[in-house]
């Protein structure tokens, strides 16, 4: 699904205009990125958690010229549902359905 779909999915659930419901979800967007640059988390109760994992400093290699580089301690953005959320995704029975039977 789109930003578009879910813009449209929400315009329809709610009456809202497009929009506006188009302006409030770029907001959240703004709001969470640089809430997160500035080393925030972000925990919405129900749903899950955007937070900043931390990932070890470590060596790799340049294949290319045989090599080996440097990768220094960083952060990623990562995202991690909710108990509420997982639940809801294990008991889809739609998921079930389009899940391939082995």
């Amino acid at each position: 699904m789109t930003k578009a779909e879910v813009i449209t999915k929400i315009s329809e659930k709610t009456g809202i205009q497009k929009d506006d419901v188009t302006q409030t979800i770029e907001a959240f967007f703004k709001v969470v990125k640089d809430s997160m640059a500035e080393g925030e988390n972000i925990y919405v109760r129900g749903f899950g958690s955007f937070i900043n994992k931390k990932r070890a400093k470590k060596i790799a290699r340049n294949i290319s010229k045989n090599t080996a580089i440097v990768i220094d301690e960083h952060y990623v953005p990562a995202f991690k549902p909710s108990k509420v959320f997982i639940e809801k995704i294990k008991n889809s029975k739609k998921i079930k359905d389009l899940a391939p039977q082995d």
